[in-house]
């Protein structure tokens, strides 16, 4: 490439009809001045472009670095919610189980009560049946012993209560007592247990 220090030295041979010399020299300073600038608006022009070119590298950089970014935000948004919905099935399932649960256990006890009242009911039955039976004979050896007693002092003709009106007046007595203040299970245990103390 011509540079504008070869166009200033440059000399041409001398012919008989040539140009002239002043106006040659002075064309060709014109041109060493403008390829001066263009020389040197060309470097700048370099020197920019590459100045933008690391700009655009810098930015393609940060462009990747972003889309990079944000791939790794949308992955970890797929994770979060994948996770919650995990973490939100799990927690119902459990929430199922402890209905399940709560619910057999409701059962198992109503099973349990009914079980316990039924047994209670027999045992008062058997409880009511042996007191009742308890109390006949008593009466019965009542009477036997009074109409002993009632003999030997010549009293033939008084008759003790019989075992029958007896049981029907103790029937009656039951009843009322029922009705005025029924027999709690404690109650009626200890009862037993007294009963059985005595056998």
């Amino acid at each position: 490439m011509i540079t504008p220090l070869d166009i200033q030295n440059k000399e041409f041979s001398k012919g008989v009809r040539g140009y002239k010399e002043e106006d040659v020299d002075g064309f060709l300073d014109l041109l060493t001045l403008d390829l001066e600038k263009l020389i040197t608006e060309n470097a700048k022009m370099k020197a920019e472009i590459g100045r933008l070119n690391l700009e655009l590298d810098k930015y393609r950089n940060s462009e990747d670095a972003v889309l990079e970014t944000l791939e790794a935000a949308k992955a970890l948004m797929g994770d979060i919610s994948a996770s919650a919905e995990k973490r939100a099935e799990i927690l119902l399932k459990n929430a199922e189980l402890d209905a399940e649960l709560i619910q057999r256990e409701a059962r198992e006890s109503v099973e349990r009560l009914n079980e316990e009242s039924v047994l209670l009911r027999n045992r008062f039955t058997a409880f009511q049946s042996k007191f009742k039976t308890l109390l006949e004979s008593e009466l019965e050896k009542f009477d036997t012993l009074s109409m002993e007693i009632f003999s030997q002092y010549g009293m033939e003709d008084v008759k003790p209560a019989s075992a029958t009106t007896a049981v029907a007046e103790g029937e009656k007595t039951k009843e009322a007592t029922r009705i005025m203040k029924p027999v709690s299970a404690d109650d009626m245990s200890k009862t037993m247990i007294n009963i059985r103390i005595d056998e």
